[in-house]
């Protein structure tokens, strides 16, 4: 390299030293600044993280916040389902029970009385089964509502459950103030429930029981105000009793007896019997009312006064009514096939049977299966039944006379005794009731019923049939002024099916001169 050369190289390095130092001075600086940059956006992004972290924290603790509060609702939720009745909002049988716990523990500690009421709504199932459960539930809430309204505040009133409610009362000084309470409660029932545009009355039996009187315990109480009640409903419903101890007694024989009941169909230990309808103009037998017996291997025959009333209650009326419905058709056949003259065979039905669904379907299986002609069949129910809902009555009534089955009002008089109202139904024949035949020859006042039923239900083209002749003088009373049937023990007791064909076969005639008691 010549000496220029080296002098080039060396005035060069001489200048690119100081570029060198100047660049990396720059770049440390540089590098300075952004390493101050990365800690800038470090310690931004660190609060961008607290940020986002202290605001999930707040959702969370809203989410967490939301939760409970829906936790607290569906507790609380379940505390109402677990004491209170979801339909009335009054207490139900769990909470009852633990109130009138309290209520004796505090009366043992103060010395006085609690009265415990339990309530049954009269008829109830006859709004269900006739306007189903929708006007049953309104009746329900209506009478939670009653009850709520006539009671202290401090009172305790409970639904048990169906058409059952209860009442605690506390700090009670005596039987009469409880009575006067269950006398205002009845009051407040005496009004009736709009539902569908018409008014029904639902009334109350009510039994008492009272602490310490009756029982110490909160069990012994339930059972007698329950028995109590009981005992209302056989005093004709209505009413309220307060519990006696030969009511025990009474309900333990109801239950043997309902026990007996109930195998009784099973058993075949039912039977009919048949008593005359005689036409008053020639003194023939023209029909015959089934009448049912019931002949227990142990008592011998049951009268229906004992039993009736209990098979009601229960609801066996059903298929004991559906088994005599099927025995009285057979049997009427069975006399035709025997050769003996047919007769119309009058079946009562109760209220149960005539209210259930499927009524005329039961009647055409018994008429089916019994190879019996509808005309020859008389079904009869009661003049309070009929107008216990007057427009379902009258239509189960239609589908019966399309059927060409007849009907009966039984033991008219005693119920609403409105001629002029029964010609909106399909009546065929109304039955005074014996109350008003026993009299006729001595009562001026029973005397002018019968004769003005019998004018009046002939004008609207509807038979009559006295209940209940015993006497030559009633004969010819209800024969004088154009009654047209009568039945009674002056004709014949009820008879066996064997002994009422025998009857016929007899061609017996129950003449005005000649009138015998058959035997």
């Amino acid at each position: 390299m010549s000496r220029a050369t080296a002098r080039a190289v060396v005035d060069l390095d001489m200048k690119l030293t100081p570029l060198a130092e100047e660049y990396s001075l720059a770049l440390g600086a540089a590098a300075r600044r952004l390493t101050l940059l990365i800690s800038i956006a470090g310690g931004l992004l660190s609060l961008a993280l607290v940020a986002g972290a202290v605001l999930l924290t707040r959702r969370t603790l809203a989410r967490l916040h939301a939760a409970d509060a829906q936790r607290r609702e569906a507790e609380a939720q379940l505390a109402q389902l677990a004491h209170y009745d979801a339909l009335t909002g009054l207490p139900n049988r769990s909470l009852f029970q633990d109130r009138l716990g309290q209520a004796i523990a505090r009366a043992h500690r103060s010395e006085r009385l609690v009265a415990l009421m339990f309530l049954d709504l009269d008829r109830f199932k006859e709004v269900n089964d006739t306007l189903g459960h929708e006007a049953g539930d309104r009746v329900l809430k209506e009478a939670a509502a009653r009850l709520r309204t006539h009671l202290r505040e401090g009172d305790s009133v409970a639904r048990l459950g169906g058409d059952e409610f209860t009442v605690i009362l506390e700090d009670v000084e005596g039987s009469d103030q409880v009575r006067g309470v269950a006398q205002k409660l009845m009051r407040a029932f005496a009004e009736p429930v709009a539902l569908e545009g018409r008014d029904f009355f639902v009334t109350l039996s009510v039994g008492i029981a009272l602490y310490p009187r009756d029982g110490s315990q909160a069990e012994t109480l339930i059972r007698r105000a329950d028995t109590a009640m009981y005992q209302a409903k056989s005093e004709g419903r209505d009413n309220f009793q307060f519990y006696m101890p030969d009511m025990s007694v009474a309900a333990s024989e109801r239950l043997t007896l309902e026990g007996s009941l109930r195998r009784a169909l099973e058993r075949g230990e039912f039977t009919l019997h048949y008593q005359p309808v005689v036409r008053l103009a020639d003194g023939e037998i023209a029909s015959a009312e089934a009448l049912l017996r019931w002949r227990h291997p142990q008592n011998g025959l049951v009268p229906p006064g004992r039993f009736i009333a209990v098979a009601e209650q229960t609801g066996l009326i059903v298929p004991i009514g559906d088994w005599v419905l099927q025995e009285a058709c057979a049997q009427a056949k069975r006399w035709q096939l025997a050769g003996l003259r047919p007769l119309r065979v009058a079946v009562n039905l109760s209220a149960r049977q005539f209210r259930k669904a499927g009524l005329a379907e039961s009647i055409r299986a018994a008429l089916r299966s019994s190879g019996l002609e509808s005309k020859w069949l008389t079904l009869e129910i009661t003049e309070s039944l009929l107008m216990d809902n007057a427009a379902a009555s009258g239509a189960v009534l239609k589908s019966l006379q399309e059927m060409g089955v007849s009907m009966a009002l039984d033991d008219f008089g005693t119920g609403y005794s409105s001629l002029a109202y029964l010609k909106h139904f399909p009546i065929d024949i109304i039955k005074i009731d014996r109350s008003f035949v026993r009299d006729i020859a001595s009562d001026a006042d029973d005397a002018a019923i019968v004769r003005a039923t019998i004018g009046l239900a002939a004008s609207l083209g509807i038979q009559t049939t006295a209940e209940g002749v015993e006497t030559g003088e009633q004969l010819e009373y209800l024969r004088a002024h154009g009654c047209r049937y009568a039945q009674g023990y002056l004709f014949s007791v009820p008879l066996a099916a064997e002994e009422f064909g025998a009857l016929l076969a007899q061609g017996r005639r129950f003449g005005s001169g000649t009138v015998k008691l058959a035997g």
